[in-house]
């Protein structure tokens, strides 16, 4: 894994223009030594998958703060089935019920990172969770 950087996706699914978030944890991720694709505001699902595929990114983070979470994070991981693509990590933050946090759980989503956490957390679950996947692919 030393001499293999992550890949990461930083996107902002749909009409919610506030990207500040993801761009704190997209520098913060960088900091960290992970090579980061930001997508930029308002993007689909579609989008987002085809540009994590197109890049051959190790992990999509998702930034909402809409509260439509539940619909990106479905139909994301949705998309990332179809396309065969369900060994890329997706993980997320924003504004998220912690009720929701099982459901998302259930639906695939590595981890959500709720106001407050620690950009320093983001990095740290990102190298332990793309490491774990890389061993059980026999790579890195």
């Amino acid at each position: 894994m030393e001499d293999r950087r992550i890949r990461v996706l930083i996107a902002k699914p749909g009409m919610d223009g506030h990207d500040r978030g993801a761009k704190v944890v997209a520098r913060a991720l960088r900091d960290a030594g992970m090579e980061v694709i930001y997508t930029g505001l308002r993007q689909t699902a579609d989008m987002i998958v085809n540009a994590a595929v197109q890049e051959d990114v190790d992990a999509i983070g998702l930034s909402v703060l809409s509260g439509a979470h539940m619909h990106y994070f479905r139909e994301v991981m949705g998309l990332l089935r179809e396309k065969g693509a369900t060994d890329i990590i997706v993980f997320g933050g924003g504004i998220i019920p912690d009720q929701d946090l099982p459901v998302l759980e259930e639906l695939g989503v590595g981890r959500v990172f709720t106001p407050g956490a620690s950009t320093q957390d983001a990095a740290q679950y990102l190298r332990e969770a793309v490491a774990q996947r890389w061993q059980a692919q026999g790579e890195g």
